[in-house]
């Protein structure tokens, strides 16, 4: 019985804290916003966080951002995402595809959990690259392999044959070629 009462008494902590999310957020948006962190001698945002919350930049980031999709979201009903993780899924949709999809989630009847939302929204991603792979031609997968094949070669005789600066001048030329819009004869 007492160590049933002791997980209730830390399971209202946990609770308390996943609640608190929005308000640490809201918090860390205006520290930032109005660069309040200089009043306790921080030259910057991050330095701040890490020094004063042992925060990483990455972590006051994602809090800021699930304050802002909460606020995005509270006006169009009373269920909301109960914290960061749940957040974390829609925070990579623009505004108006948050609150959309944020409704359809809720008339799914899915249960609210961050696996679940994450599931939910996958299919609406469209530059998901894994979904693109059936698109790639057997020959370009052939010449990456080859391509990937060369480099470990080269890695295994310590780039004495091919000098690690020209494979990595190739990495560059064809990054460049596949990110250039235009190339070969106007495909992206």
């Amino acid at each position: 019985m007492e160590q049933q009462n002791r997980l209730s008494e830390l399971e209202m902590v946990i609770a308390k804290s996943q609640r608190h999310f929005c308000d640490i957020g809201r918090a860390l948006n205006e520290i930032r916003k109005n660069r309040l962190y200089k009043c306790a001698l921080f030259e910057t945002f991050e330095a701040y966080t890490r020094v004063r919350w042992d925060m990483g930049r990455a972590q006051a980031y994602r809090l800021i951002k699930s304050y802002e999709v909460i606020c995005n979201l509270s006006p169009i009903g009373d269920i909301l995402p109960a914290n960061e993780c749940q957040v974390r899924a829609l925070a990579q949709l623009e505004p108006v595809e948050q609150r959309m999809v944020w409704q359809e989630f809720l008339n799914s009847g899915m249960e609210i959990t961050a696996l679940n939302i994450k599931k939910f929204i996958r299919p609406v991603d469209q530059n998901d690259p894994k979904d693109l792979t059936d698109q790639i031609s057997s020959e370009y997968m052939v010449a990456v392999q080859l391509m990937m094949e060369q480099v470990r070669v080269a890695q295994h005789d310590h780039w004495q044959q091919t000098s690690r600066q020209a494979a990595l001048l190739w990495n560059r030329v064809i990054k460049e070629k596949i990110s250039s819009k235009g190339a070969d004869n106007g495909k992206p």
